[in-house]
């Protein structure tokens, strides 16, 4: 093995505590944790693979990488350690069967099948089931399998462990939110009893993408809490956690301190930084020891040695310090090209048009062999698209030598450098929409840094990417708002509030309103700005998913009647909005049409939301030819922007609008939403596309399946906090519990849904629905016939109430088995 291949793992400490934990497994049973820390690039990965590489037999190893995006779920996080572990001897018997009746939960509109189901043709046991069985119940999952095993296995202690196993016998009656602690504690259970015989080593890589800024005392919004839930229970070995920043855990639970321990790495040791130079060249003794102790032991400088060597070797003298390192490099570069390198350090990210602008401005060298070289060297990272940024070692040691005033000049140019790229990429279809939009992120950060750009500019630029469909550059964008207003305590409180406005929107998209909530605290704001009355729009939306209508009400009133523009425009939309779901269709119809007309033809994102606000209106209304053709108009325009988010709501909508037209339809329907918005993660629409699943698929009389998708949707709109979508879903739940022969349960359920809306200020008209369902089932109830009348009131349809009962009816007789 090279010198360069060994460069970031011999740390003979750090090997010695590491030796000492592993040896510490087999003397406390335990949790333990090894937390090693260190900054970006020190090379932590790499330790990881050598840690694992030298861990003897009497371990298993397994390897959790959270750079992959998949591998910060929980289910995929655990299919991976499974697969893996599985390969190593491990028996998963209980696990996988608690994995099975997860996915059956989650896709209840899917056979469970090889074709289908998780470990199918990994795990012996659930491959015998599937072989054997003609059949497995989607509501009892659980039950069923247990049941199979009699048949599945042979031996008996396996199949006496699996079928005496409480928690196996509890899970169809968890909801998921139990169930999926319950896949975590029979998988460290698994593991656990399988460490009688041969510990474990689990190597978690790259904790910070899980949470990429945790709060003030440690915490992180809860990103890592499923992390958290499953290192806690792995008793019988040790799990090694690569980070930048010491787990903070203790803030959670005080128990933490005495299961993590914390270990930084810091520089190579002397031996690995002269066997690095070597290898590269530098082997005269006195220039080998003078930059390997200049350089601390950070890869980097070691490597700008080796760049100065390469370019010079008969020029490497004796370094001093690191900072000697960087000044012995640039003393070798031409002068030209070391003032570009100046230049390009205020950027965060460059290609080779802004280094040409860059060169024009300042009169410096910008042709392609310039740029050439300066690339060439090890700190210049090559990005996608033709991009590249430098070490920030480098960036810190170059912007030393720059004013504030010439690095503002620079951030201006810059801003107005990518201002240029987004108008030329903007009409390009496939570009992409992260590569279209990133540009205006960039833009974003060069005026913040040169103090140049108001928060209104920078929700204009979110709004461009947004109808790019780069809503990924949004997110990026607050998180340089975050990192500039941390460093900048007296910046301009516009510009908080621009970032909390946009971090608001984007929690919203999610569907997350308690988020939004918590970082808008007081509902009572001054409207009189664009961005402090976009700001009181979100807070107030997150409002009326929680069930406060009438706060939320008020606040769109005022932003609309008081504000002009793209905010008055996006208050008429709210205001249109909950009009609709109070029950003032004439009205909601009236002003969303008006809000179209004042957008413009190239505001496609708002156009879009208001087709897709009629055609909700007119499916409420059970008109569902007129909501077809408006949902089909949506989604041309989301379209036109690539708008994921957008198209997504859409395939739920459809599904939404199937259950009602065609069933069969609709499941399918509700699987490719569902596939959609969990990519998203829109826990709301997760919810309302289960509805429409567990809608469909009642009407089709596959009733454990409805009741199985109920479960889901509810989970979902929890978490959301939608309490009125949830009281929907009981409602259409309810019919389910009547073509199951549960009639006073229905009734108590219709009872309850209605009181809910009543509750939240919502849809009048589906009381009335449901004080017509009770009327059929011969249902006397006086607190649902009051209801009812304080509802009719409310309800004013595009056409006759008549009218409305008698599709009203028609509906109901889909639903509750009958035919019209």
């Amino acid at each position: 093995m090279s010198a360069l291949q060994r460069q970031f793992f011999n740390r003979e400490a750090l090997l010695a505590v590491y030796d000492e934990e592993l040896y510490r497994v087999a003397l406390d049973s335990g949790p333990r944790i090894l937390n090693i820390v260190g900054v970006g690039g020190i090379g932590k990965s790499r330790l990881l693979q050598e840690l694992r590489n030298r861990t003897g037999p009497d371990f298993r190893t397994t390897r959790l990488d959270l750079q992959i995006p998949a591998l910060r779920q929980q289910e995929d996080a655990l299919a991976v350690l499974r697969t893996d572990l599985g390969e190593q001897g491990v028996k998963f018997d209980r696990f996988d069967i608690a994995y099975a009746v997860l996915w059956q939960r989650v896709h209840p509109q899917l056979r469970m099948d090889r074709s289908n189901t998780p470990f199918a043709e990994e795990s012996e046991l659930l491959s015998r089931i599937l072989d054997e069985s003609t059949g497995i119940p989607v509501f009892g999952t659980a039950a069923g399998l247990v049941r199979l095993t009699g048949r599945a296995l042979s031996n008996r202690q396996r199949k006496q462990r699996i079928q005496n196993d409480q928690t196996l016998r509890d899970l169809d009656a968890l909801s998921n939110a139990e169930l999926g602690y319950a896949v975590s504690y029979l998988f460290a259970e698994e593991l656990r009893e399988a460490s009688d015989e041969q510990p474990f080593v689990l190597y978690v890589d790259a904790y910070e993408a899980l949470v990429p800024t945790p709060l003030p005392g440690g915490k992180s919004f809860g990103a890592d809490a499923w992390l958290r839930d499953v290192l806690g229970q792995l008793h019988g070995g040790l799990t090694v956690v690569a980070s930048r920043e010491p787990l903070q855990w203790a803030a959670y639970d005080a128990d933490w301190a005495s299961v993590i321990r914390h270990v930084r790495v810091e520089g190579l040791p002397m031996g690995a930084r002269l066997e690095l130079l070597a290898a590269a060249g530098i082997t005269e003794g006195r220039k080998q020891r003078s930059i390997a102790e200049a350089s601390a032991g950070v890869p980097f400088y070691l490597h700008l040695a080796v760049d100065t060597h390469l370019q010079n070797p008969a020029q490497v003298e004796a370094m001093i310090t690191s900072e000697h390192i960087v000044q012995r490099f640039l003393q070798h570069v031409a002068p030209d090209e070391i003032r570009m390198l100046e230049l390009l350090s205020v950027a965060r990210t460059f290609d080779f048009e802004a280094f040409r602008v860059l060169g024009r401005t300042f009169d410096l060298p910008a042709n392609l062999l310039t740029w050439e070289s300066l690339t060439a060297y090890s700190f210049a990272y090559p990005l996608s698209q033709g991009w590249y940024r430098l070490h920030q070692l480098m960036v810190t040691a170059l912007q030393s030598h720059l004013s504030a005033t010439l690095k503002r000049n620079v951030h201006t140019l810059l801003r107005s450098y990518w201002e240029g790229v987004v108008e030329r990429i903007d009409g390009i279809p496939d570009g992409g929409a992260v590569s279209r939009s990133s540009p205006l992120r960039e833009a974003v950060f060069h005026g913040l840094h040169a103090e140049s750009i108001a928060g209104e500019q920078i929700h204009d630029y979110a709004d461009r990417a947004v109808a790019m469909g780069g809503r990924q550059a949004v997110t990026g964008i607050v998180q340089d708002l975050r990192a500039f207003l941390s460093s900048r305590p007296g910046a301009d409180p516009e510009i908080r509030e621009a970032a909390d406005c946009l971090e608001a929107e984007s929690w919203l998209t999610l569907g997350n309103a308690r988020a939004v909530i918590d970082l808008t605290p007081a509902i009572e704001r001054e409207v009189s700005t664009p961005v402090s009355a976009r700001l009181s729009l979100a807070a107030a939306n997150a409002r009326r998913i929680a069930g406060e209508s009438l706060v939320a009400s008020r606040i769109f009133q005022q932003v609309w009647d008081i504000q002009t523009g793209a905010v008055k425009i996006s208050a008429g939309f709210c205001v249109a909005d909950i009009k609709m779901w109070q029950g003032d269709f004439a009205g909601a119809f009236a002003l969303a049409e008006e809000v179209y007309r004042m957008s413009a033809p190239g505001d496609a994102v708002i156009r879009a939301d208001v087709k897709r606000l009629l055609h909700l209106g007119h499916r409420f209304l059970m008109d569902f030819e007129a909501a077809a053709v408006l949902l089909r108009e949506a989604e041309a325009e989301y379209r036109r922007t690539q708008d994921v988010f957008g198209l997504a709501n859409i395939q739920t909508n459809q599904a939404e609008l199937l259950a009602f037209t065609d069933p069969e339809a609709a499941v399918a329907a509700a699987g490719v939403a569902l596939e959609s918005q969990r990519e998203l993660g829109a826990q709301h629409e997760i919810g309302k596309a289960y509805t429409a699943m567990a809608m469909a698929q009642t009407r089709l009389g596959q009733f454990d399946r409805a009741a199985s998708s109920y479960l889901s949707a509810h989970t979902a709109l929890d978490r959301a906090g939608y309490r009125s979508g949830k009281a929907r879903a009981e409602m259409f739940r309810a019919f389910l519990l009547l073509r199951q022969g549960e009639r006073d349960t229905a009734l108590v359920t219709l009872r309850r849904a209605a009181a809910e809306f009543e509750a939240c200020d919502v849809y009048p008209s589906l009381v009335l629905t449901i004080r017509r369902a009770a009327e059929r089932l011969g249902d006397d109830n006086r607190e649902l016939t009051d209801a009812a009348a304080r509802a009719r009131p409310l309800v004013r349809p595009l056409g006759t109430m008549e009218a409305l009962a008698h599709r009203t009816d028609d509906v109901l007789s889909l639903f509750l088995g009958e035919t019209t």
